[in-house]
């Protein structure tokens, strides 16, 4: 068998590899690139083959990481910008004069006002 015989028995027999390309974590063609070097050495596949799922003790770590503070920072320079975006609109909206009629064209033959 050739190597792309080889690779695709062992793509059947590790099917989680197939989950780790379909959520875009890699490409068929990155895999193959790793099988064609190492081969199928376990210690090499180890972190594709792992269960990364999320569960709910990893979601609150993260969420006891957020600093509050430094997001109430940003939400409160967010809201300054859109106010001060909205006053500057109010401003130009106000100032805007009704559109005169178009002026109508001047003859060619014309260039003094005599």
């Amino acid at each position: 068998m050739d190597k792309k015989e080889d690779f695709k028995l062992f793509m059947k027999k590790n099917p989680k590899l197939l989950d780790y390309i379909k959520n875009n974590n890699s490409s068929m063609q990155k895999l193959y690139e790793v099988y064609d070097v190492y081969g199928d050495d376990e210690s090499i596949w180890k972190s594709y083959l792992s269960d990364r799922s999320i569960n709910l003790n990893n979601i609150s770590n993260i969420v006891k990481n957020i600093d509050m503070n430094s997001i109430k920072g940003h939400i409160d320079t967010a809201q300054k910008a859109i106010g001060l975006v909205q006053e500057l609109t109010s401003k130009v909206g106000n100032g805007v004069k009704a559109i005169k009629k178009p002026l109508a064209p001047k003859p060619l033959d014309k260039f003094f006002e005599d």
